[in-house]
């Protein structure tokens, strides 16, 4: 019995970039990407394994090596026009966040259930990870832009900040190409408002 179900939502790539210098948060944009098991090509996020970070130091001492499922990002195009609206500024570009994928047309995209797969139509396939936390980095680069804005983005992203993914069939990616989401089946954890 399969695990996953095919829904009838799809998101249309609408913009792709990738991070290509260590220490250097902005991505550069491309018409198209390459995706291997190490996630996007040229990409310095990429790799099977990575250092815990901030992130996880509940589980992991910081450094520690562990399996890399932030490879990339992905990015709701509304979601980004409402962080925008919520720091009053014209527009917030996704090469300040260090995306990789921006979809439009994917509703509640930040909030998608972890395990959910986005799959092209030639079967390259990510899976989702979790909510990407917004954090204090992108402002900076947003203040150069909008100076006195950047430290209204943390706070204007929650829960508008995009999901991490890793990749679980690589292929090659294309603006203007479709992702189409597959969910879990299963329900929501009963005691996930008691732990949380």
């Amino acid at each position: 019995m399969a695990a996953l179900k095919p829904t009838n939502y799809h998101g249309d790539v609408v913009w792709l970039g990738r991070v290509m210098h260590e220490g250097v948060l902005p991505s550069e944009a491309s018409e198209a990407l390459e995706f291997t098991f190490d996630g996007p090509e040229g990409e310095v996020h990429g790799g099977r394994t990575r250092p815990a970070c901030a992130r996880v130091l509940d589980q992991h001492p910081r450094g520690t090596e562990i399996a890399n499922v932030r490879q990339l990002t992905i990015l709701s195009a509304e979601e980004l026009a409402e962080t925008a609206f919520a720091m009053g500024v014209p527009e917030i570009l996704p090469e300040w966040l260090g995306a990789t994928i921006v979809l439009r047309g994917m509703p509640d995209l930040t909030h998608l259930p972890p395990s959910s797969r986005l799959q092209a139509e030639s079967g390259l396939t990510f899976v989702v990870d979790m909510e990407n936390r917004p954090c204090v980095l992108p402002g900076r680069v947003i203040e150069e832009h909008f100076p006195e804005k950047g430290a209204r983005f943390k706070p204007a992203a929650s829960g508008r900040r995009g999901v991490t993914a890793w990749v679980e069939r690589p292929g090659r990616l294309v603006v203007g190409d479709s992702l189409r989401l597959h969910i879990p089946d299963q329900r929501a954890w009963e005691l996930m408002a008691e732990a949380r």
